[in-house]
């Protein structure tokens, strides 16, 4: 059956009524008598089209098959089974396993297989940097048959991105970036891998989600496919109808390990500024804030006063870092970025690393219940950030009174108290000590042993300035919650939102 679709007539328009198969009038008089207004459709569906294959035999030559070895040191091999000494079983099984046992040991070679493309026609190829870890040879076979050993130009294993180059004289078949930003759920594509080495495999589909995480690294940001990527796709690229890359097949959600429907590929907005500081330096080079974040929850926005839970609240400010310099604090909530919104907390790190280095940018923060505007350089992030922090001496009160809020029991930090919890000299704080089960500081994560540093971003030494400064935000009748920020017995501080309800 082939569907219509049904455009009511503006008054200048007599005559579209009339050409109408006389199924759409009859349906569009029987809506009129009904009092139904048949609105005119803003955007047509676009068909699925009649064939891929023109599409998928000009795209196929530059998809390749790559093949990597590596060698492992160890006993090659492991049992299938053992045979107890003094069994029965033992000399019937001994010329089986004699015969089956390794010649060489020490080392053994393993293979794997997955996908790639050439992004330019000198021989650069794209692949994911899971194909390629850990190899020691790494061979490229075009669709044609033709095989060049290949070099890794660079890797970039938060991204699972990988460059590799192969030497050749000829001007290789390649691809080009589709613009990923303009694609939209429900939009065709074209998955396409050599896996195997058996030559080109074509899937189409549709882009089913956008902005997926799938807990793989801190720039998560996948397309979500139903186009089936099948093992040995791995690498190989997703095309939009007009034939660009928009996206790198890279996993899929399986629980037997083939393709039900749910795969996932990186955006080409993302890939590409990767690939291009790989083919340049050889490595990725992104930018650094100095900033520790977590998520704005309904109850944290409350206690900040912000009328929705957005963007990116600051748990702590690195040391020496561009943030600290640019005055940041801790508490600040980021909304904006570069002229970029903070929709959620995971989207900051992927905005941050994506900035120029040496850029100053505009930051728009909530800062107790102001807006305001900050500017700041960004650095180059270090792959391993070196840990800074001083060590104060405290001086501990005498007394260790308490008090019983928010279905937790608060003290002063005694001496016993500290070698109790392991609690580091420096932290300085309010205790706590006990946690009611069923309270919403047990389901917010509060245990025992965990320090209050501030309450509504103010400064506390003893449980009466928890007490008195809670009071006063319970008397403010529009807060529900309150805000506290924990010194975690990890170490780490995080900010917490507290039903007011709790006591």
């Amino acid at each position: 059956m082939i569907a219509k679709t049904i455009h009511s007539p503006s008054a200048g328009e007599p005559a579209l009524a009339a050409r109408r198969p006389l199924g759409n009038r009859v349906f569009a008089a029987a809506a009129a008598t009904l009092g139904f207004v048949l609105l005119p459709l803003a955007v047509e569906a676009r068909g699925a089209p009649d064939s891929f294959a023109d599409l998928a035999g000009k795209l196929s030559p530059a998809v390749v098959n790559i093949s990597t070895t590596q060698t492992i040191s160890g006993a090659q091999g492991r049992p299938e089974f053992m045979v107890p000494p003094g069994s029965p079983f033992e000399e019937l099984f001994k010329e089986f396993l004699e015969r089956n046992r390794p010649k060489r040991r020490g080392t053994r070679r393993a293979t794997s297989l997955g996908s790639g493309f050439i992004i330019d026609s000198a021989g650069l190829v794209v692949t994911n940097n899971h194909v390629i870890a850990e190899a020691d040879e790494i061979t490229v076979r075009l669709s044609d048959g033709t095989t060049y050993e290949a070099e890794l130009v660079g890797r970039d294993a938060k991204t699972d991105l990988a460059l590799l180059r192969v030497e050749t004289k000829e001007k290789l078949p390649s691809l080009t970036w589709g613009n990923s930003e303009k694609s939209r759920v429900g939009d065709w594509v074209l998955a396409i891998g050599n896996p195997f080495g058996l030559g080109g495999s074509v899937t189409a589909g549709i882009i089913s989600a956008r902005g997926r995480d799938i807990n793989s690294g801190p720039y998560d940001d996948f397309f979500q496919t139903d186009a089936s990527i099948n093992r040995g796709n791995s690498g190989g690229p997703l095309f939009n109808m007009d034939g660009k890359v928009i996206g790198i097949n890279t996993a899929i959600y399986s629980p037997s390990g083939g393709s039900v429907g749910i795969g996932f590929a990186i955006p080409a907005a993302m890939a590409m500024r990767v690939i291009e500081q790989l083919a340049e330096f050889g490595r990725t080079r992104r930018g650094w804030l100095g900033v520790r974040i977590q998520t704005v929850t309904e109850e944290i926005a409350d206690g900040l006063g912000l009328d929705t839970a957005a963007g990116a609240l600051v748990a702590g400010v690195s040391k020496g870092g561009p943030a600290e310099a640019a005055g940041f604090e801790q508490g600040d909530v980021i909304l904006l970025f570069d002229d970029k919104e903070v929709t959620e907390m995971r989207a900051l790190p992927r905005i941050v690393a994506e900035t120029r280095i040496g850029k100053t940018v505009k930051v728009q923060i909530w800062r107790k219940g102001k807006q305001i505007t900050v500017d700041v350089r960004i650095a180059e992030m270090e792959e391993e950030p070196t840990k800074v922090a001083e060590a104060t001496k405290e001086e501990t009160p005498e007394t260790t009174p308490e008090v019983e809020m928010l279905g937790m029991r608060l003290s002063t930090i005694s001496p016993e108290l500290r070698q109790k919890f392991e609690l580091a000299e420096e932290v300085k704080g309010v205790l706590v000590t006990d946690v009611e089960a069923d309270s919403s500081a047990a389901k917010n994560g509060i245990r025992p042993g965990d320090v209050i540093v501030e309450v509504q971003q103010d400064e506390v030494a003893t449980p009466q300035e928890v007490k008195t400064r809670v009071e006063k935000i319970r008397d403010d009748k529009k807060k529900r919650s309150v805000l506290l920020l924990l010194q975690q017995r990890t170490g780490a501080r995080r900010f917490v939102a507290v039903r007011l309800a709790e006591g």
